[in-house]
């Protein structure tokens, strides 16, 4: 037979069963925290396809890859990308001409997006997005090996997907730590934790949905109504059948900001049979003025293990608590400031309006976890059930789920941050998010506005603090030089009066 070509009779059907709503993910491989990063990558098992690393053509004496015709000669990044143009049938019939090309055409991530932008009707989750996509039957779905084929686009999102990350999450540096602390007062908050990354441990024991609210309990109330996962809507029912039998190097997680309406809950301490309210400490939301204008600030979160979110900042220089109901999380946060860089392995654009890292997070714990621990600044720390993290504004973090999990969030304004918000909303127009499109263009004005109703003295304080911001940001030349004569000089200014400087940005 003609190098290449498929050879049915090695075609492997020996699959395990399809798996039921046991939420509990597969164990890592040896996951066992005393490993090293490096032992961890090693301890990953062998690809289904018998793909390997593309250093290991160096040695090797046969490149399936070359049996592929012209697209032998393109960088397997090029190949990818031009197969993320194709549709499932072109993707089916060329993965069926030679054993290389059957291997590129199987990367499930292809299918994941055929899924998200032409999703069917109505699907059954059958453990892949190609057999979802396509209707096959796990027990149905064949496996060919395709030995002597090295290619890192093929291993690399395997390895992600498989690679214990135990040793990544143990261990924590005492120095990187999160205080962890029972409870707060406001003015213990206000006063001294404002701008620090904390643990509370008793506030969420308040609350009834504390204990209540797990993923089955979700599932036996809520199986047909529609949550949404990153791109897509799911009934609850297909997405718990997604929780419990996936393989993804990043798996889809369930963030919803219109739960609360869906599931018919109140929310609120003084609200009659509330499900859950926020930690006294945190004070007042100023956001809370602009009623039903406000931005989107609370989601329903939930995730199988491995889950979760790479590096980011929470939207409009807001603060943010993330309490967890079930399992637990692993936190890796950095402050950020103009004269800090960003946490390693992180590109900021300079308008800071975007961030690029590592596509996963197992990638960035791979790559640059060692280098983050050792950076001054980190803090780390584990979330439990039954506790609650505070993220400070503009603080990156990312987020692992350590096991199955469900997690309430919120992003509130504390009266301290007023004025960072407010020079946000003003001076990064572009980069304001989660307001109804008739309200984000003036979202600046219209929280002064409702502001200076319901809170004179917050505001007058909040706006002094941004006018010596601004002024502190000159450099004392030029606060010298120009003394009073800047508004005659026609040259351009900071402003916060209340103009719209529209050409004024201050990342």
């Amino acid at each position: 037979m003609a190098p290449g070509l498929v050879d049915a009779s090695r075609v492997s059907t020996d699959l395990p069963p399809r798996k039921k709503f046991k939420l509990s993910s597969p164990p890592d491989v040896q996951a066992d925290d005393s490993l090293d990063a490096e032992t961890a990558a090693a301890t990953v098992p062998p690809h289904p396809q018998g793909v390997r690393p593309a250093g290991n053509a160096y040695t090797a004496t046969e490149n399936i890859k070359a049996n592929c015709g012209s697209f032998a000669r393109l960088p397997d990044e090029l190949l990818n990308h031009i197969f993320e143009s194709f549709d499932a049938e072109t993707l089916r019939r060329l993965g069926g001409t030679c054993r290389a090309l059957y291997a590129f055409t199987r990367l499930d991530e292809l299918w994941r997006a055929l899924f998200v932008s032409t999703p069917p009707e109505d699907f059954e989750w059958r453990g892949t997005w190609r057999a979802t996509y396509l209707g096959i039957p796990q027990e149905h779905v064949a496996s060919i090996p395709c030995r002597n084929l090295f290619s890192d686009v093929l291993y690399r999102p395997f390895q992600c997907a498989h690679v214990s990350l135990s040793p990544f999450t143990s261990n924590i540096p005492l120095q990187n730590e999160l205080d962890r602390l029972p409870n707060l007062s406001y003015e213990e908050y206000a006063e001294k934790w404002t701008n620090k990354p904390f643990i509370l441990t008793e506030p969420v024991k308040e609350w009834p949905v504390n204990g209540k609210w797990t993923p089955e309990y979700l599932l036996h109330e809520y199986p047909d109504v529609k949550f949404r996962a990153e791109a897509v809507d799911w009934p609850m029912v297909k997405y718990m059948s997604y929780m419990s039998n996936n393989a993804d190097e990043s798996p889809l997680y369930l963030f919803d900001r219109a739960f609360v309406e869906k599931t018919d809950i109140a929310v609120g301490r003084d609200a009659a049979n509330a499900a859950y309210w926020p930690p006294d400490c945190f004070g007042e939301d100023l956001f809370e003025v602009l009623g039903d204008q406000r931005p989107d600030c609370r989601w329903m979160i939930m995730g199988p293990k491995r889950s979760g979110s790479t590096f980011h900042k929470d939207p409009n220089a807001t603060n943010a608590w993330n309490a967890v109901l079930t399992g637990a999380k692993y936190w890796l946060m950095f402050p950020s400031s103009s004269t800090l860089p960003p946490p390693p392995g992180v590109i900021l654009s300079d308008d800071h309006s975007e961030i690029t890292s590592p596509l996963s997070i197992a990638e960035y714990l791979l790559t640059f976890h060692a280098l983050a621990r050792e950076t001054p600044g980190c803090r780390e720390g584990i979330c439990h059930a039954g506790e609650i993290l505070h993220v400070p504004s503009g603080w990156f973090h990312l987020v692992l789920n350590l096991e199955d999990g469900l997690a309430l969030t919120q992003n509130f304004v504390p009266r301290k941050k007023l004025a960072d918000v407010l020079g946000f909303l003003r001076d990064q127009r572009d980069q304001v998010s989660g307001f109804k499109d008739d309200v984000c263009d003036q979202a600046y004005e219209l929280f002064v506005d409702r502001l200076r109703e319901k809170h004179p003295r917050s505001l007058e304080e909040a706006l002094a603090e941004l006018e010596k911001k601004n002024k502190g940001g000159r450099g004392k030349w030029e606060e010298l030089t120009k003394g009073n004569n800047e508004a005659d000089s026609g040259r351009f200014s900071f402003g916060f009066g209340g103009n719209d400087d529209e050409d004024a940005e201050i990342p």
